[in-house]
C-alpha cells in the first residue's frame, strides 16, 4: 500500500482531490446562477433562487466530505459514495443528449472517486482491517 506522509493511502487522496473539485465546480457554479439571477431578468425567480442554493449548498457539502476523506474520517466514505452513484445517472444523461463536454468528465471524476474510495487501501483506513474501526 502506497501512503502519503500523513499516513493516508494515495487513493483517498485521490477520492479527496476529485470530491474538492466537484465541490469547487458546484459552489462556483451555483454562484454564478446566484449572481446572473441578481443583475439579470430570470424567467422564474423562484426556481433560479432554488439551483443557485442547491448548488452552491451541494458544493460546500461536497467539500465538507472531501475534508473528512482527507482527514480519514470513517462517516466522510458514505456520503462520498452515495454523491458519485447519484453523479453517474446524471452523466450518463448528459452523454445521452449529446452533452460530451460535460457528461463524459462527470462520469470520469466519478468513476475515478469510486475506485479510489473502495479501493482496499480507502477501505482499510477507513475501516480498519476487519471492517470496524
Amino acid at each position: 500500500m502506497i501512503s502519503s506522509s500523513a499516513g493516508r493511502p494515495v487513493t483517498l487522496t485521490v477520492a479527496a482531490v476529485v470530491l474538492a473539485a466537484e465541490g469547487l465546480l458546484a459552489l462556483a457554479l451555483g454562484g454564478y446562477v446566484g449572481i446572473e439571477t441578481v443583475i439579470g431578468k430570470p424567467t422564474d425567480l423562484v426556481t433560479s433562487i432554488a439551483v443557485a442554493g442547491f448548488g452552491v449548498l451541494g458544493g460546500a457539502l461536497l467539500l465538507w466530505v472531501a475534508w473528512g476523506v482527507w482527514q480519514v474520517l470513517r462517516w466522510s466514505r458514505g456520503p462520498a459514495v452515495v454523491t458519485q452513484i447519484f453523479a453517474l445517472p446524471v452523466a450518463i444523461s448528459l452523454i445521452q443528449s449529446a452533452q460530451y463536454g460535460f457528461g463524459v468528465p462527470l462520469i470520469t471524476a466519478a468513476v475515478v472517486a469510486l475506485v479510489a474510495l473502495l479501493a482496499p487501501a480507502s477501505t482499510h483506513a477507513l475501516m480498519g482491517e476487519d471492517g470496524a474501526r
